[in-house]
């Protein structure tokens, strides 16, 4: 079985030459990289992150080397500064058929994928690395965390043994800062979560001021309006993306990942007196992993199979990871 694939930088798109013994590699609408194949698509895009920088990036118990940056996200990133470049000079073609200079908007990318799966370590990454080039310097995160109900408002709803799922967010709030960054305005205010009590920052808020890249993350940004709670809503968060990518893992990896963390916060986080989870510090071992397992059953497994995971095939990009946090296969939708 053979693989090539070849990339177009005077047109900025990344075209697919695979052919399988001569035969179509079937109905997939995905091209698929292995590791390797992946890293060499970096060419001669440098290095720019040292340890110390991974340091202050890495989420807890996750470890991601020099290696995976040169090998996964460099390659990610050249392919962003070409889709870039490319939006850029679209808006330059539209501004002189219009006769009048828009508003410059950001390019938008999109990072899904379950609680524990790295994603917002990857989004970290991500963004120091793109916004160490030249054409796209100003690159800022937004977690839809903001965006959930305030613990109060989902008590009275009876919620907060479901938050995190699609109906704990406010959908209206999330809808509009998105059309703001989207429609050019000078700036956009997302609220801001607390995952130390568990609850929105009252009077604190993010505030995006016309960046280059904007990289939106957060469990359900893939998802698509259903149910009869939704049913008003004619566009979705997605909607407003250039770009979207689902980090991916075996369930049991993810499981696995999480019962780590929550032992490793039993220990630090949780000892804090204003933690909301200090009732959890004074656990033995045994005890918490048996509450971390119950936890993912009753709420983060359940939420990643009912309504993680079937929006992974709407991503441009899946990357999936092996037990190691280490990306072993990427795979980038055909265009």
């Amino acid at each position: 079985m053979s693989r090539k694939v070849r990339t177009d930088l005077d047109s900025g798109t990344l075209r697919d030459a695979v052919t399988q013994n001569g035969a179509d590699d079937g109905f997939s609408p995905y091209v698929t990289f292995t590791r390797e194949e992946w890293a060499a698509l970096r060419a001669a895009t440098p290095l720019t992150l040292t340890d110390a920088d991974l340091v202050s990036l890495r989420g807890i118990n996750e470890y991601v080397s020099l290696d995976e940056v040169a090998e996964i996200y460099l390659p990610l990133s050249r392919l962003l500064n070409l889709y870039v470049a490319a939006a850029q000079g679209l808006h330059k073609v539209t501004d002189t058929f219009l006769g009048t200079p828009a508003a410059p908007v950001p390019y938008i990318v999109g990072v899904a994928g379950s609680v524990a799966v790295g994603k917002s370590t990857f989004a970290r990454i991500l963004r120091a690395i793109l916004a160490r080039w030249p054409n796209h310097p100003k690159v800022d995160l937004v977690t839809t965390d903001g965006f959930l109900y305030p613990n109060q408002v989902l008590e009275e709803r009876g919620l907060m043994e479901r938050k995190g799922f699609p109906e704990s967010y406010d959908l209206r709030r999330l809808m509009a800062f998105m059309a703001e960054l989207k429609s050019g305005a000078e700036e956009a205010r997302a609220p801001v979560y607390s995952h130390l009590v568990y609850d929105i920052v009252p009077d604190e808020q993010k505030v995006v001021r016309r960046p280059d890249i904007v990289i939106v993350e957060g469990l359900n940004v893939l998802q698509t309006p259903d149910g009869a709670r939704r049913r008003s809503l004619r566009t979705f968060v997605s909607d407003f993306f250039d770009f979207s990518i689902y980090v991916d893992a075996d369930e049991e990896d993810v499981e696995t990942w999480y019962v780590a963390r929550f032992l490793t916060l039993r220990n630090t986080a949780f000892r804090d007196p204003n933690s909301y989870f200090r009732r959890f510090a004074d656990l033995s071992e045994e005890e918490a992993v048996i509450t971390a397992r119950r936890i993912w059953t009753d709420i983060n497994g359940l939420n990643l199979r009912q309504n993680i995971l079937p929006t992974r095939d709407r991503a441009r990009l899946i990357v999936h990871k092996a037990l190691d946090h280490s990306v072993t296969e990427v795979k980038l939708r055909k265009i």
